[in-house]
């Protein structure tokens, strides 16, 4: 069962923030967070009582800050200079960075070619695209992407600017479709299909018992064997056919 996406207002501590951008940044800090608000990077709202709270914003803000850091090993007094022009509505020219975005592979190690529990477990990696980066990289259109995102293929959180790793995977695959005759509305049941078999793994392993590295293995595990199965059955259907 899919998960609601949360309203723009929703704000979130400063714990919160640091759970949302570790497995991009693993090496991200509570100080490091704090430290970018004092340079100015992000400006937080405070409660009466003092404590931070961060919008969807505030997060993809320092999301941008800590890619260009890493990726293009930006300063802090370049990356400030780019969001204040951001802040004036002045889109930057990021081309002389030349930085080219390639399209990640399904993770497979199994003899048969299948996916294997690594293709459940493996993480994001820092992958942020903006929207003509993605269209680039997976070579589509504006159109394919809005019909993508209109039947929720793509999925992304109310002011989330940046599109990830699997958002990429996901344009490329199905503009490959969209070239053999299948559109994006035609895969509006994929995405039916993927939620329920999503609710179906959430029954066998609930969320709140995934901090459990053998339950995050177990899930894992039967997700790989569910879309193994997938792949079978559709074969031997065409087999069959």
């Amino acid at each position: 069962m899919s998960q609601a996406l949360p309203e723009p207002s929703a704000r979130l501590g400063i714990g919160k923030v640091l759970d949302e951008l570790r497995p991009d940044f693993p090496e991200l800090t509570l100080s490091k967070l704090r430290y970018l608000e004092q340079e100015g990077l992000v400006e937080p709202e405070r409660t009466a009582s003092g404590y931070r709270k961060y919008s969807y914003a505030d997060v993809e803000r320092l999301r941008f800050v800590l890619r260009m850091q890493k990726e293009r090993f930006w300063p802090l007094g370049h990356i400030r200079q780019v969001l204040d022009e951001i802040d004036r509505g002045v889109l930057p020219d990021l081309a002389d960075d030349d930085v080219a975005w390639f399209v990640p592979e399904v993770t497979v190690s199994s003899a048969d070619g299948m996916p294997t529990a690594a293709t459940f477990s493996e993480g994001q990696g820092a992958t942020r695209l903006s929207r003509d980066e993605l269209l680039e990289a997976a070579d589509i259109d504006a159109e394919t992407l809005e019909a993508i995102e209109e039947f929720q293929l793509i999925r992304r959180r109310p002011q989330q600017r940046y599109y990830s790793r699997d958002d990429l995977l996901i344009a490329s695959l199905v503009g490959k479709m969209a070239t053999l005759g299948i559109e994006p509305r035609h895969l509006r049941g994929f995405r039916a299909a993927a939620d329920r078999e999503v609710s179906l793994l959430e029954q066998a392993v609930p969320s709140a018992s995934r901090t459990n590295p053998n339950a995050a293995a177990t899930l894992a595990e039967l997700a790989a064997t569910l879309v193994r199965l997938h792949t079978v059955l559709v074969r031997n259907e065409l087999r069959g056919s």
